[in-house]
């Protein structure tokens, strides 16, 4: 049970009839101020603060509408708001009061069925050349027409730099300016609901990033050294002033941005003892504010409680694309060896949905997983590749440029043939030629470290062992990193993009309109198996006369259909990544039969 907070809601400005109230919370200051700025950084002024008790302060100042810089002044010392609702200036600079004049055109997002979902990721400062809100929404038809019915946003909170994956958040009440003032993201959320688009944000709450961190300033009842991160101290869920910062923030996204759903970033790494654990919580008091709220996890422990316990909608699998990785390409090398290729694997993941269900998991030697069978189909968000498995290899190459053309429109066609939640990377349905660099703008030391870091973590990969190759991987910190992650939207109408276009956009219509498909969302409809290199995948209704069956040839001769058990004497060609000459499957394609059931 979080405290009450006097300050009537969230804390930092709320613009109020005649002017603005701010509110603050510190136990580490006796006295808190806020000073005023004007767009030139001169103060205009400081006003003292009320105490409220239990470590609440309170001060109305009128005359003040939107637009106005501001700092808080704890015992003295000028510190930016950790509420902040807009950063123009940056981490450490004074934040802005925003008065939101948007007038929304719509009443909310599409309502749809977790099992009718196709998600779609995307990093708003790549997305376009210009890499703002605007000129994402400029693309929403695009999206539309394709079959996309979600969007996830990768992280919007304010971080240091210009540039960043978003993951460094530190202000995550303050959208992030270079992409644009917040109202331009509230029409962002507008324009995609009006085409029919939900819009899912992806909220970081296991760390908060090394540069502009501010909450300690105000208490030490926010982090903890008690729990160890990757990133350095953790949020302490233990204590109310964390609890609120998170829960008041995911409410803050859905009820004054409208977002429909939130993705949560590596909740694996959110340690909280208490009774009630902080997802449950959040989703609990999301879900009263916006009904419907969807919440997907990211999660390494394939771990069904995070759905059946905590109330999440789904949750990130990554074995599935570990085992299409592996098959593909044959790499072994860093957590890929704890995946065996072939299709027999593959097959099993599918099957299972999870591929370690407690088995010993050989990176870190202990068991890892649990059986999922309580989970449906749409609870595992599926993919080929996303900003991850990107952006965490060393050149940032997508699977289209490790695979080749055929091998990726093989593994596309099996992706949008499951009933597993579809989740798509931008660019990903034109085998986009850009890659997804990890990039960063650090001040210069930080920077130094996280150049050095990053080359460091390929030392023991065979291609990088020469430290004259470690070199040719891109240094985060250079702009040019950054502008070869870029789109190029041109590149669509272009072989072979325009071939792989095509595909994506059948696939995604017989998805959306396949009355087959429509009845075969549940893991049960699934019967899977292999012969030799060739994986066969049945989506079969309940009741009904017909089923779809996916053949897909992983192997480097033709499969002939008719020597395919699983296929029938009779079928029907309903799509296919290569021609079927003579009924054969050509190597590293698939295609998708319509057969009547016996």
């Amino acid at each position: 049970m979080r405290s009450r907070d006097p300050t009537g809601g969230l804390l930092g400005p709320r613009v109020v009839p005649g002017g603005t109230r701010f509110g603050a919370y510190s136990t580490t200051a006796k006295r808190c101020e806020v000073r005023l700025y004007d767009a030139l950084g001169v103060v205009q002024g400081t006003h003292p603060m009320k105490s409220q008790g239990s470590g609440f302060f309170l001060r109305e100042l009128e005359g003040v509408r939107g637009g106005q810089r501001y700092q808080f002044v704890l015992d003295g010392r000028e510190v930016p708001d950790p509420y902040a609702r807009f950063l123009p200036d940056g981490v450490d600079g004074p934040a802005m009061v925003v008065s939101s004049t948007y007038a929304w055109q719509t009443s909310g997002g599409p309502s749809r069925p977790l099992a009718e979902q196709v998600v779609y990721e995307l990093h708003v400062g790549t997305f376009t050349a210009e890499g703002t809100y605007a000129a994402a929404r400029a693309r929403l038809p695009d999206l539309a027409a394709l079959g996309i019915t979600t969007l996830e946003l990768m992280p919007v909170s304010t971080f240091a730099g210009e540039r960043g994956w978003g993951y460094d958040g530190v202000a995550h009440f303050a959208p992030f300016a270079p992409y644009g003032h917040p109202d331009e993201l509230r029409r962002f959320v507008d324009e995609a609901h009006r085409v029919g688009i939900a819009v899912w944000l992806d909220v970081v709450y296991n760390h908060f990033g090394p540069a502009g961190n501010y909450l300690a300033a105000f208490s030490d009842r926010y982090l903890t050294r008690d729990f160890v991160t990757p990133w350095g101290e953790a949020p302490d869920f233990r204590q109310d002033p964390m609890r609120r910062y998170v829960i008041d923030n995911a409410r803050y996204w859905i009820e004054e941005f409208r977002f429909d759903g939130l993705r949560l970033d590596a909740t694996h790494a959110i340690h909280d003892p208490s009774p009630v654990h902080i997802l449950r919580d959040l989703g609990e008091v999301v879900r009263r504010a916006a009904p419907g709220t969807v919440l997907v996890a990211e999660d390494g422990r394939n771990d069904p409680a995070l759905i059946t316990e905590l109330g999440c909608s789904g949750v990130w699998a990554d074995d599935f694309h570990h085992h299409v990785r592996v098959t593909l390409t044959g790499e072994r090398e860093g957590y890929y060896a704890a995946y065996e290729p072939g299709v027999a694997e593959l097959a099993r993941v599918i099957e299972r949905g999870f591929s370690y269900e407690g088995q010993r998991y050989p990176p870190t030697g202990m068991p890892r997983g649990y059986p999922a069978e309580s989970l449906d189909a749409e609870h595992f968000f599926y993919c080929i590749q996303n900003h991850d498995q990107i952006g965490n290899r060393a050149l940032g190459s997508r699977l289209c440029h490790d695979v080749g053309e055929d091998a990726y429109c093989l593994a596309s066609a099996l992706l949008l043939f499951l009933p597993m939640t579809p989740l798509l990377f931008m660019g990903q349905e034109w085998a986009a030629s850009s890659p997804f660099l990890y990039f960063t703008d650090h001040e210069a030391h930080l920077g130094e470290l996280v150049t050095q870091g990053r080359r460091r973590e390929f030392s023991a990969f065979a291609a990088f062992t020469d430290p004259a190759q470690r070199d040719l991987i891109p240094d985060p910190q250079a702009l040019a990193t950054f502008e070869r992650s870029r789109l190029a939207w041109d590149e669509r109408g272009r072989e072979p993009h325009r071939r792989v276009l095509a595909l994506y956009q059948a696939l995604l219509a017989l998805r959306r309109d396949d009355p087959v498909f429509r009845q075969t969302q549940s893991r049960r409809s699934l019967r899977v198996s292999t012969q030799g290199e060739v994986l066969v995948v049945e989506r079969r209704p309940v009741e009904g006369h017909e089923s779809r069956i996916l053949v897909a040839n992983f192997g480097p001769t033709p499969a002939a259909l008719q020597e395919v058990p699983a296929v029938p004497e009779r079928w029907e060609s309903v799509l296919a990544t290569r021609s079927l000459a003579e009924a054969r499957v050509p190597p590293a394609s698939a295609a998708i039969l319509a057969c009547r059931c016996e």
